[in-house]
């Protein structure tokens, strides 16, 4: 398989075949495609939506390019938080879900950039709540192993993810980038992954790619790609587990009337939101207290989703979230 050959396939409109398209993404992550033909290949991939078997092929050559973490010693299924948001129109409530999933034992691994193109990244948050970027995958295993919440930085997880996240500065675009970026899976399926979708069409495409490939995750649509649902209008929430997909919330069809929430770009204020939150003094929204409920079951906190929502109910003193 020539490059030019590549090239020539997707100007055709021809997709790839799963074993093309690993081959493709394996050369891209090692740096083995010439940057004149790199530009020309990404550029003709972000013109369309990557096809099941395409992403196959892609999560197969990403899958042996992002370094392991043990599953810690708990009970319960450890749970994956991709941070890769884009433009922010909604505080992050990153640090509230995964804070509240920790507090409980849980382990939550938190992985993204450590700064925010557009709007406040979860690491600066995190960052000032007390949390800090791991420096090490060593020290990540350290801090979740004592029950504590770890961010890791795509650097540190995936240098060759970091490095193709790093390309949207030079060649724009990178919707794909950050595709890939949420289904990196340090624990090789032992987790809970939060997998959000864009958009409809690209939540029936990642539905079947999770189907197909037996992870464990929530699927559910965000408007800036953070895996926190909207905070004001709830989406379906399906769980995938053991190739088959179940729905555990249905989507809103209107917003609710809700607390207010602080301003989408405001740091501090944010951070003191949800310490509020956290505190029981600022009730939770009930769409995330749905969605905590959601975890409790994926990961195996409570053995049913009725449970689990009488769970949330008393933890978030959100009788709504029943």
């Amino acid at each position: 398989m020539t490059w030019a050959h590549v090239i020539d396939e997707l100007a055709a409109g021809q997709p790839l075949s799963e074993s093309e398209a690993e081959t493709l993404f394996a050369a891209v992550f090692d740096g083995g495609v010439p940057d004149l033909e790199l530009g020309g290949l990404l550029a003709l991939i972000e013109q369309r939506p990557l096809s099941q078997q395409e992403l196959v092929g892609v999560l197969a050559a990403l899958s042996t390019r992002v370094f392991q973490i043990a599953t810690p010693d708990t009970q319960w299924r450890p749970v994956l938080m991709p941070s890769y948001g884009g433009l922010r129109e909604q505080p992050n409530l990153l640090p509230l879900l995964a804070l509240s999933l920790q507090r409980l034992g849980i382990p939550v691994l938190v992985h993204g950039m450590l700064s925010g193109e557009r709007g406040v990244a979860a690491a600066y948050i995190l960052r000032e709540m007390g949390v800090m970027p791991c420096a090490s995958l060593a020290q990540a295993q350290q801090e979740l192993q004592a029950g504590h919440l770890a961010f890791v930085p795509t650097g540190a997880l995936a240098p060759a993810l970091a490095d193709l996240l790093a390309l949207r500065v030079r060649l724009g675009g990178g919707a794909h980038a950050r595709l890939l970026a949420r289904l990196a899976d340090p624990f090789a399926g032992a987790a809970l992954q939060l997998v959000p979708a864009e958009h409809a069409q690209e939540r029936a495409v990642l539905r079947a790619l999770l189907c197909d490939v037996e992870k464990n995750a929530l699927l559910f649509e965000t408007r800036d790609g953070d895996p926190v649902v909207d905070a004001q209008c709830r989406p379906g929430i399906e769980l995938v587990r053991d190739g088959a997909a179940r729905q555990l919330f249905d989507a809103e069809v209107t917003p609710r009337c809700a607390h207010p929430l602080p301003a989408a770009q405001d740091l501090k204020g944010t951070a003191r939101w949800i310490s509020g939150v956290l505190e029981g003094r600022i009730p939770m929204p009930v769409p995330i207290a749905n969605q905590f409920a959601c975890c409790l079951y994926g990961t195996g906190y409570a053995q049913d989703i009725n449970q689990a929502k009488a769970i949330a109910a008393v933890e978030t003193g959100s009788l709504a979230a029943a």
